[in-house]
């Protein structure tokens, strides 16, 4: 799965944005004690993101990340969208050029609606499970506000949702109120194409279940999927 940088770790990496430095530098560029900034160093070059060279000895990004880096930066300097956030969506289907063609599709969507804006997309190898394929594809991207985080929610639905930054969220009454609006409707619509699918007995049976369950205080959680695999590695977010 994605990894989680500390805070140190990620002012080092943009530290290095401008070119290799020496562990002194580092140090004062980020303010960290010489022995704490080694530290976090030596993990970052066991991920396999930064490397140390010459003599003296200098620390640099690996060229992949550097670039990697730089793109996400540009992207960032033009975004003034309200959340950051990394999902998680699973694809599953009977055939594999399908289920490739729905992440594609999915992806396509986010990139033409302006209320995101995407900064990397990492598919997983496909695996089949008994009679289906299934791929997860976790993507980084930015969300403009509250209601544009419910139409994330609700329209792609993904597996999980981990908020990146801010760290304290503050948005406005208007955003909340509409955010809550489009959430009740889709509710309502969901639960009017159910119902519409649904033969009158089945819609019997699933009432007195749910309300089983509520009278009896126990929840109603879909079983765990077995078999995850797990994503790639990331880099630093910036």
């Amino acid at each position: 799965m994605a990894l989680n940088f500390t805070e140190s770790q990620k002012k080092l990496c943009n530290a290095l944005l401008d070119g290799p430095k020496s562990l002194e530098a580092l140090s004062e560029r980020v303010g960290m004690p010489h022995a704490s900034a080694q530290e976090e160093l030596k993990h970052l070059m066991q991920l396999k993101l930064i490397s140390l060279q010459g003599v003296p000895p200098i620390y640099l990004l690996k060229d992949e990340v550097l670039q990697e880096m730089k793109r996400r930066k540009s992207i960032e300097a033009e975004d003034d969208n309200k959340f950051r956030v990394r999902i998680l969506i699973e694809v599953q289907g009977l055939e594999e050029e399908l289920v490739l063609l729905q992440v594609e599709k999915i992806l396509d969507h986010l990139r033409g609606e302006p209320i995101f804006k995407i900064y990397a997309v990492k598919t997983e190898k496909m695996v089949k499970i008994e009679e289906k394929y299934s791929t997860f594809t976790e993507i980084n991207l930015s969300v403009r506000d509250f209601r544009a985080m419910v139409r994330l929610a609700f329209f792609y639905g993904p597996a999980s949702i981990e908020v990146i930054k801010p760290q304290k969220i503050d948005f406005s009454l208007h955003d909340f109120q509409d955010g809550l609006v489009d959430m009740t409707e889709m509710v309502h619509a969901y639960a009017d194409y159910i119902m519409g699918i649904l033969s009158r007995k089945k819609v019997e049976e699933f009432n007195a279940k749910f309300f089983q369950g509520v009278r009896s205080g126990q929840e109603l959680k879909p079983k765990a999927e077995e078999g995850t695999p797990a994503l790639p590695e990331d880099i630093p977010h910036i």
